[in-house]
C-alpha cells in the first residue's frame, strides 16, 4: 500500500483505488491542481474550489453504443462531485485534452453484461446521451463500478446533510431586555408562528435518490416510470410549505422535467420514424399530458400526423389511369385522417380545448390532399367525365368521416370550387366551338344511318339522354327526320349536363346554369337564323321540324334534368324556352328574339 501511494505521489494519473481516496486534504488538492495542469481546456470549466478532490482515474476505451465499434481511447477522472473524460494528446505522453464533464447528480452507471468478444464494459447514462466504456480487465471494471457508486452515494449523503442542516430552525437573536411590561405579551405572540412552523422531511431515501432515478428512467426511455416518480413527489409535497430545501429540490427536479419533456418532444418529431400509424405516438402524448403539457402534446401529435400523411401521399406511385390513382390517393388520405381522428379522440378525451386545433389541422390536411388531387385531375386536362368520377370518389370517401361526427364536405367543396369552375368553363368552350363548327357546315339534310343497328344505337343514346319520343322523328328504313347538327348538339349537351351534375354543389349553381344557357343559345340562334334566311319551302319546313325538336323536346328535358339534379327550377332555362314561342308565332320576322 505504501508503495502504491508513493507511486501515486510520483504520477497522479496512475489508477487510484477507493481506499486511496482517503488521502489527506492537502494531497487531494495537490492532485487536483496537477490534473488541471495536465488536461488542456478544463481549467475554466473545472475551477478549483475547497472540498473538490480526485477520487479515481484510469484509461478506458470508448465504444459506439449502436454498432459496438471502437471509437477512441480516453482517460477518465472521477472527482467527488463530477466525472471528467479526456482524450490523450498525440506525441505528448501524460497530456490530455478535455472531452466532457458530467456532474454526478445527473449521472447513472449501468453494468453491461459480457457478450464475448465484448466484455469488461459499463455504460454511463446522462441526458441526452449515453456512452459505453471498456476497462482493461474485469478487476478494473469492478473497481470503476464500485468507486462510482460509492462516490455518488457519498455525494448524495453530503447533499442530504446540507439540506437537513438548512432545514433546522435557526434560533432567533436574543432581544435586549426591556422595561416595558407590554413587551412580554408581544414576544409570546410573535413566537407562536415559529413554534408551529412545519419542517419538510426530505431525508426519505426515495426523495434523496429521486434525481438519479429520474436520470436513469429518462436514459432508459422509461417515460411512464419517470412521470410516476414526479407524480409521487408532487403528491408528497402538495400540502407541505415551500421552504428553501424544497425549492432546491424542485429546481433539480424541474431540470429533469425539462429533459424528459425534450425527449418526449423528440419522440413526436417528424424526424423520428413515422411508421406504426397514430397509435405509435400514444405513449409520448399520454406522458406529456400527464406532465401538464396537453397543448404541446396536441401540437406535436398533429404535426407528426401531418408529416406522416404527406409522406404517404408522396410515396404513391403515379401510374395507370387517373381514376385508379385517385382511388389510391383517397384511400390513403381518408384512412389516415380517420385513424388520426380516432386516436385524437382517445388521447385527448379530457381536453376539449384541443378539438379546435384538430379541426384546423384537418382543414390544412385537406388542402394538402386537394393539391395532390387537382394536380392529377385538373392540371392534366382530363375529360369532364373523368374529373366528375374522381370528384365523386373523393366525396364518397369524405362522407366516411361522418362515422366519427366529422363533416369536411364543405371544406372539400370550398377547395375544389375554383378548379371545377375552370373545368366546366373549359368544357363549355369546347362544346361551343364544336357546335359552331358543325353549324358552319350545316346543309339541313336528313340523317341516313344506313343500317338498322346504327339506328338502334342512336335510339338507345337518345333514350339515355332523356328523349323518350325520339321514334316520332325516325322515318322509313334508316332515315332520321333531324339534321346531324341538332342530333350531335343534343347528345353533347346532355352529356355535359350529366357530368356537370356529378360535380355540382351550391357554389357552382350559377356557373353551371350560365354555361348551359351559353351552349343552348348557340344552337337556338343558329336555328333561328336559318329559319329566317332559308327561302326553299321544303328546307324551311325541315328546319322548322328541327326547331320544334329543339324547343319542345330537348329544352324541356334539359330543364327537367337540371331541376332533378339541383333540387330547384332554373328561371333562365324557362325564359329561354318561352322565348321560342315568340319565334314560332312570327317565324317570318327578321329580328332575332333570343
Amino acid at each position: 500500500l505504501g508503495a502504491r501511494r508513493a507511486a501515486a505521489a510520483a504520477d497522479p494519473f496512475l489508477p487510484l483505488s477507493a481506499k486511496d481516496a482517503a488521502a489527506n486534504e492537502e494531497g487531494r488538492q495537490r492532485t487536483l491542481t496537477t490534473l488541471l495542469e495536465k488536461v488542456e481546456g478544463c481549467r475554466d470549466l473545472l475551477p478549483e474550489s475547497p472540498g473538490k478532490y480526485l477520487v479515481y482515474n484510469g484509461d478506458l476505451v470508448e465504444y459506439d453504443a449502436d454498432h459496438m465499434a471502437q471509437i477512441q481511447r480516453v482517460h477518465a477522472f472521477l472527482m467527488n462531485d463530477c466525472l471528467l473524460v479526456a482524450t490523450a494528446l498525440p506525441n505528448r505522453r501524460g497530456a490530455y485534452r478535455y472531452d466532457a464533464l458530467y456532474p454526478l447528480d445527473g449521472l447513472a452507471v449501468v453494468n453491461v453484461k459480457d457478450n464475448p468478444p465484448m466484455k469488461d464494459m459499463f455504460k454511463l447514462l446522462m441526458f441526452p446521451e449515453s456512452r459505453i466504456f471498456q476497462a482493461e480487465n474485469a478487476k478494473i471494471k469492478k473497481e470503476w463500478l464500485e468507486v462510482l457508486e460509492e462516490t455518488k452515494r457519498n455525494r448524495a449523503l453530503s447533499e442530504k446533510r446540507r439540506l437537513e442542516q438548512e432545514a433546522l430552525p435557526r434560533p432567533a437573536p436574543t432581544p435586549p431586555e426591556s422595561t416595558n411590561p407590554f413587551d412580554e405579551d408581544e414576544d409570546e405572540e410573535e413566537d407562536e408562528p415559529s413554534a408551529e412552523e412545519e419542517v419538510v422531511d426530505l431525508s426519505l431515501e426515495w426523495i434523496q435518490e429521486l434525481p438519479e432515478d429520474l436520470d436513469v428512467c429518462i436514459a432508459q426511455r422509461d417515460f411512464e416510470g419517470a412521470v410516476d416518480l414526479l407524480d409521487k413527489l408532487n403528491e408528497y409535497l402538495a400540502d407541505k410549505p415551500v421552504s428553501q430545501p424544497v425549492k432546491e429540490l424542485r429546481a433539480k427536479v424541474d431540470e429533469r422535467v425539462r429533459q424528459l419533456t425534450d425527449v418526449l418532444v423528440f419522440e413526436l418529431s417528424p424526424d423520428r420514424s413515422l411508421r406504426g400509424g397514430p397509435r405509435a405516438t400514444r405513449r409520448a402524448v399520454s406522458q406529456l399530458i400527464r406532465l401538464g403539457q396537453s397543448t404541446k402534446a396536441c401540437e406535436l401529435f398533429l404535426k407528426n400526423r401531418a408529416a406522416a400523411v404527406q409522406t404517404a401521399i408522396r410515396q404513391l406511385r403515379i401510374e395507370g389511369a387517373t381514376l385508379l390513382y385517385i382511388h389510391k390517393l383517397c384511400h390513403v388520405f381518408f384512412t389516415s385522417l380517420l385513424e388520426t381522428a380516432r386516436e385524437f379522440e382517445t388521447d385527448f378525451a379530457g381536453n376539449n380545448g384541443c378539438y379546435s386545433a384538430f379541426v384546423v389541422w384537418a382543414r390544412s390536411s385537406m388542402r394538402m390532399f386537394v393539391d395532390a388531387f387537382s394536380k392529377q385531375v385538373f392540371d392534366s386536362k382530363e375529360s369532364l367525365s373523368t374529373a366528375a368520377e374522381c370528384v365523386k370518389v373523393a366525396k364518397e370517401h369524405c362522407k366516411q368521416l361522418s362515422e366519427i361526427g366529422l363533416d369536411l364536405t364543405f371544406i372539400i367543396h370550398a377547395l375544389l370550387v375554383k378548379d371545377i369552375k375552370g373545368a366546366l368553363q373549359s368544357y363549355k368552350d369546347i362544346i361551343i366551338e364544336a357546335t359552331k363548327h358543325r353549324n358552319s357546315e350545316e346543309m339541313w339534310r336528313r340523317m341516313n344511318l344506313m343500317t338498322p343497328e346504327a339506328l338502334g344505337k342512336l335510339r338507345e343514346e337518345m333514350r339515355s339522354c332523356g328523349v323518350g319520343n325520339f321514334d316520332q322523328y325516325t322515318g322509313d328504313d334508316c332515315w332520321v327526320n333531324l339534321s346531324y347538327t341538332v342530333v350531335a348538339f343534343t347528345k353533347q349537351t346532355m352529356a355535359f349536363l350529366e357530368e356537370a351534375l356529378k360535380l355540382y354543389f351550391p357554389e357552382l349553381h350559377m356557373v353551371l346554369l350560365e354555361s348551359l344557357v351559353e351552349i343552348i343559345l348557340v344552337a337556338v340562334q343558329h336555328v333561328d337564323y336559318s329559319l329566317r334566311c332559308e327561302q326553299d319551302p321544303e328546307k324551311k319546313a325541315f328546319i322548322r321540324q328541327n326547331a320544334s325538336f329543339l324547343y319542345e323536346t330537348v329544352l324541356p328535358v334539359v330543364e327537367k334534368r337540371f331541376e332533378e339534379g339541383v333540387g330547384k327550377p332554373a328561371k333562365q332555362l324557362q325564359d329561354l324556352r318561352n322565348a321560342s314561342r315568340l319565334m314560332r308565332v312570327n317565324p317570318e320576322s327578321t329580328t332575332s328574339v333570343v
